[in-house]
């Protein structure tokens, strides 16, 4: 089994891997288009999370990893958990293209475009929220700097991520 990670799972995944690599999904790109009311936000504050938007043409690449051997169970409970805690994600089998040539289907959340907490923000009211957002995880702004430094770890370039966190690093001193 494997699970396709663009944002937290890039560097908490959660479960154990067995192999990690970089692959490209086509059809969809990784956008802060999920208002967070738990785990980056609240209810009365919500932050925003990352999601997969559908959009023809679009690609966005992350890292699929494929989950420890008898872990299988396990590991999709988890994320379930995880990941659909307000039901915003659907859970889909998606094909990834790997950076070596292989494709694989992986066990990927995407957004709900018709769920309440989907939005469609321009990147300026995006920092302006990250920057002051904290949920049950921690503040936003943690999020968005893991993921942005992971992706340029892994060679991944995200120049949206880069902009969003040069400004919240520029609004919130850090």
């Amino acid at each position: 089994m494997w699970v396709f990670g663009y944002g937290s799972l890039l560097w908490n995944p959660g479960f154990e891997v067995q192999e990690q690599a970089v692959g490209t999904l086509w059809g969809w790109h990784r956008s802060f288009c999920m208002r967070s009311i738990h785990h980056r936000g609240t209810v009365e504050a919500p932050g925003l999370v990352l999601a997969l938007d559908a959009e023809d043409g679009a690609h966005c690449q992350g890292v699929a990893l494929a989950v420890a051997e008898g872990q299988e169970a396990q590991t999709l409970a988890y994320l379930r958990e995880r990941e659909l805690v307000s039901s915003a994600y659907f859970e889909t089998n998606l094909e990834v293209e790997l950076r070596d040539g292989r494709r694989i289907e992986a066990v990927t959340y995407v957004i709900d475009p018709d769920h309440v907490q989907y939005c469609h923000l321009d990147l300026e009211e995006q920092a302006q929220i990250i920057a002051r957002a904290v949920g049950g995880r921690g503040p936003n702004t943690d999020y968005l700097h893991n993921t942005a430094s992971h992706l340029t770890e892994l060679g991944i370039e995200d120049g949206d991520l880069d902009w969003l966190s040069a400004r919240v690093r520029a609004l919130t001193g850090t």
